[in-house]
């Protein structure tokens, strides 16, 4: 017995490029966001904070942090230092675009970076600054966390 088969009507679709490339950073900006959601225990895509990319540098005077935060206003970020404790917080906010963004790859949203320094620090001798995207933080050392050099002397003279 034959079956009657209805067919539709249907311009053709335009070939598109295949941009495996593109495929492959969907696939990975999937797989952070699944692995993100399941190391929080939140639902993809509920606005978790995530960390910006951060540079830890020892000075002998003092611990240099850089933080990059591109779009972020330093009304936004929130610099705490307590003990021997840095947190660096805040918000990127989504600009206002006038036309369609067809990709984004930039982050917006709330941020947190949190890390133990070697030493006690005292909050009111920190610096932070945020130039061109880069928040630099500048947490001088106590002076007994600083390195002294010592003069070795000879018992042969």
């Amino acid at each position: 017995m034959a079956l009657s088969v209805r067919r539709r009507e249907s311009s053709p679709r335009p070939m598109q490029r295949w941009e495996p490339f593109r495929e492959l950073e969907d696939l990975q900006q999937a797989t952070a966001q699944l692995l993100e959601s399941v190391v929080s225990g939140a639902a993809p895509g509920e606005g978790l904070a995530w960390a910006p990319p951060v540079d830890i540098e020892e000075t002998e005077d003092a611990w240099i942090v850089e933080a990059e935060l591109p779009g972020a206003e330093h009304d936004d970020v929130n610099v705490d230092v307590r003990d021997s404790e840095l947190t660096i917080s805040g918000e990127i906010k989504e600009r206002e675009r006038k036309g369609i963004l067809r990709r984004r790859t930039r982050r917006v949203g709330r941020f947190y970076f949190n890390i133990a320094l070697p030493g006690p620090a005292d909050p009111e001798d920190v610096e932070a600054n945020l130039d061109h995207g880069v928040l630099t933080v500048r947490i001088p050392k106590p002076e007994q966390a600083r390195a002294h050099r010592i003069a070795v002397r000879s018992d042969q003279q």
